[in-house]
Parts: structure tokens; C-alpha cells; sequence
């Protein structure tokens, strides 16, 4: 693995903040292009637990077109092509992704470190693809009002990195966009999540995602021989969880899942715990001259519909296939940065309102409140099956799907 190099220098087309989804395929694809990027990563490795691991038929489209799907779906990874609720005791199909007019007309369950890995190993196939591990960005270089470097934090000592374009994908609480002073809008969220992990047995129900009941909300994900759950609470509800102790967080669980009851003393220590403070936030504005943000740092998503990580991919693919040419010629103007924002700021929107609908007028209303839940919804999809399309298509594609343009295709056959 590559370290960053001794000397106090480094220079670049493009720097990338954040070895996350958004930042490593943007740095894979500007450097099938012929650009030189550089993608700076603080940790060590990609490992994170409880991270989204959710790919969904837009990323397997793009993978597709790539020429990497096979290599990818090599990988140990689940497959997902419907999608079913579980409502006080009762299972409704709540969403047939096999509906979809797409090439893998499923959902792929993949750890996120796993995908990570792959599209790392991709890109240090290309000449001009650097990833820098341990390389914690700490601030910006401007120069006359444009952002011209990073400094960087390595094992070997303070880094500088020159760059005709400085890219933050470094997430939610990102230094790129907290140094450049970009304004960011808060739409707020009634939830945050309890996330932690319990041994699958047979006869779990594998494609049942979300259990419900009696006010609690439990979400599984199938990792093989574990469940990653996701325990939905009230904003700001973790301490008075957390002063209960561990058997009144075992209690509520098995409240929304009675079928864990029998497993949910493998939680055995709060560090097997983990808070998700959930925000759902937007850039006003998401590039400087010289600088441009993606992904959570230009829009912090809910967990609702699990679209982060796709989103993160959409808005690698339109930067890519908007700064590319220019990045190959030099420096991006403003208005090519601005470009991309223009492409991405609806879908983002789009996808943003239905999360805080969901939030607001769904899920506060299921949350803590000791009663039936409401089913009617999920009788719908079952008495009309045509419906179960729909939030298929919403999640599993999107508003606005990217695709690799004829363009980058071009830039990817000069290059090659």
C-alpha cells in the first residue's frame, strides 16, 4: 500500500478528501481518463462496522457499464430482489425489484469495506490513480481566493498537496466543507439509530428488512451468519436507553422482533453498540473556485431507503463525466464545477423530501407509541401488486440515474 511520500510536496490534477464510496470511484474514474488524482484516506483501512452495505441496480448499472460487474459479483455478496415489512406479526412484500427495467434487477449486499477493497484494487491497476492511506486532511491551501491544495496530516509528517481541483467527499462531517465556509442547511430528524449486531438462525425470514412493532422499529440487514441491526429511536432518546442498561435495550428489541429474543444476550458490553446520530442536510452552495463537494459532504442523507452509498456513486459519475475533459486540459472553471450541482441538486432534493416525509409523517408517528401499527399501507401494495414497483424503482434507481457519458468513454479508450 502506497504511503505518503517524505518530502513536503505533492502535486496533482485532482485531490480527492475521503476514501469513501463518492471519493475512490471519482479517483478510479478520472483516472481511467488519463488524470492524475490522488485520494487521501485518515485511516489505515476501509474497515468500519455498521456502515451502509446496500448496492443498489443504479451501482450495478454503472458497474456494468464499466466493464467491472462480473469481477464485482464475484465477491461474496447477497442478493436482494424483493423486499418484504413484518407489522406486528403479520409480513407484507413491500417492494419487487425484479420489476425493474435495469441489467441486475436486484439489491446487492455487500460489506462496505468489501466494495471499497474492489474499486481501490481497480484503481491502482491505472498509472495515474494514487491512494493515499493514514493521510488525514486537515485544511485547505487558497491562493487569491482559490482553493489550490490540501494540507494533509501523514505518518511521515505534515503533507502539502497541490491540485488544480480539490474534491471533499470526506462525509457528513467533512473538513473540506467546514474549511471552505460553504453554508449548509439543516432539514433536521426526528430519528437516530441504534446499530449493532446479532447471530442469524434458521428459519429467520431472509428477505424481511424492517420489523415493526408495538412502536418499535428494528431494520435487518443479512450479512450471511449475522444480522446488522438497526434499532430506530426518538432523537436524543439514547441516554435515557443507555441509563436503563443493557436489558432494557434488549427488552425494546424484542419487543420489535420476539422471534430475537433467544439470541439477544450476545450483546453483552455498550461497546457492541453504536449511535447513528441521523442528519439530513444540504450545501447551499456545493463548490468554490477550485474546490467541489460530493456525496455527505455536500448532502448528509437519512438511512431511509439505505440511498447513501448510491447517491454518493451518482455524484462521482456526473463530476466524472463533467471534469474530466476539463481536468485533462487544467484547472475547471467555476461554472464547470457549478455544472455538477446543477445535475445533482434535484435528485438530492427529490430523495432528501421523501426521507424527511418518511421521518416526519410516517416514522414519528410509529416510533414509541405502544399500540398497533398502522397496516394499512402495506395491505395496499398486497391487494394491488403493481404498486410494489414503485418504491422499488424510487430506491433501486432513482430520480435521474447517471450513466458513464460517450465522452468519458472516449477519454477512457485514449487513455487505455
Amino acid at each position: 500500500m502506497p504511503r505518503a511520500p517524505k518530502g513536503a510536496a505533492l502535486t496533482t490534477r485532482c485531490a480527492i478528501a475521503g476514501g469513501g464510496p463518492a471519493g475512490v470511484l471519482l479517483g478510479y474514474l478520472l483516472a481511467r481518463a488519463g488524470v492524475d488524482v490522488v485520494v487521501l484516506e485518515k485511516h489505515a483501512d476501509f474497515f468500519r462496522d455498521f456502515r451502509g452495505d446496500t448496492v443498489h441496480p443504479s451501482t450495478l448499472e454503472v458497474m456494468a457499464e464499466l466493464g467491472l460487474l462480473d469481477r464485482f459479483l464475484a465477491r461474496p455478496h447477497d442478493e436482494l430482489d424483493k423486499i418484504s415489512i413484518e407489522a406486528d406479526g403479520r409480513l407484507y412484500l413491500a417492494a419487487e425489484f425484479n420489476r425493474l427495467p435495469t441489467r441486475c434487477r436486484f439489491i446487492v449486499f455487500m460489506p462496505q469495506w468489501d466494495f471499497l477493497d474492489f474499486l481501490a484494487d481497480e484503481g491502482r491497476k491505472l498509472p495515474s490513480f494514487r491512494l493515499l492511506m493514514n493521510a488525514e486532511v486537515e485544511g485547505l491551501v487558497e491562493e487569491a481566493g482559490r482553493v489550490t491544495g490540501l494540507e494533509v496530516r501523514t505518518r511521515d509528517g505534515p503533507l502539502r498537496v497541490t491540485a488544480d481541483l480539490v474534491v471533499g467527499a470526506d462525509g457528513r462531517d467533512s473538513i473540506v466543507r467546514d474549511r471552505a465556509g460553504l453554508t449548509v442547511r439543516e432539514y433536521g430528524a426526528p430519528i437516530d439509530v441504534i446499530w449493532m449486531r446479532l447471530s442469524k438462525r434458521a428459519g429467520d425470514q431472509a428477505a424481511t428488512l424492517g420489523r415493526i412493532h408495538r412502536g418499535r422499529l428494528l431494520v435487518t440487514i443479512d450479512r450471511g451468519d449475522y444480522w446488522q441491526c438497526a434499532f430506530l429511536i426518538r432523537k436524543g432518546a439514547f441516554d435515557a436507553i443507555r441509563a436503563g442498561g443493557l436489558d432494557k435495550l434488549r427488552e425494546e428489541i424484542a419487543i420489535a422482533e420476539p422471534a430475537f429474543a433467544d439470541r439477544l444476550d450476545e450483546v453483552t458490553d455498550w461497546d457492541q453498540v453504536k449511535l447513528l446520530t441521523v442528519r439530513v442536510d444540504r450545501l447551499e452552495q456545493w463548490s468554490r473556485p477550485g474546490l467541489l463537494c460530493i456525496g455527505d459532504a455536500a448532502h448528509a442523507m437519512s438511512p431511509v431507503g439505505g440511498v447513501g452509498i448510491n447517491l454518493a456513486i451518482q455524484d462521482a459519475v456526473a463530476a466524472a463525466n463533467r471534469l474530466a475533459g476539463p481536468l485533462l486540459a487544467g484547472a475547471p472553471s467555476p461554472e464547470a464545477l457549478a455544472a455538477v450541482q446543477a445535475r445533482r441538486e434535484w435528485p438530492t432534493r427529490v430523495i432528501q423530501g421523501f426521507q424527511v416525509f418518511v421521518q416526519d409523517n410516517i416514522l414519528s408517528c410509529i416510533l414509541g407509541r405502544d399500540r398497533p401499527t398502522p397496516t394499512w399501507p402495506f395491505r395496499l401494495f398486497r391487494l394491488i401488486p403493481p404498486l410494489r414497483a414503485l418504491p422499488a424503482r424510487f430506491i433501486g434507481q432513482g430520480p435521474r440515474p447517471e450513466h458513464i457519458s460517450p465522452t468519458l468513454k472516449r477519454l477512457f479508450d485514449r487513455a487505455a
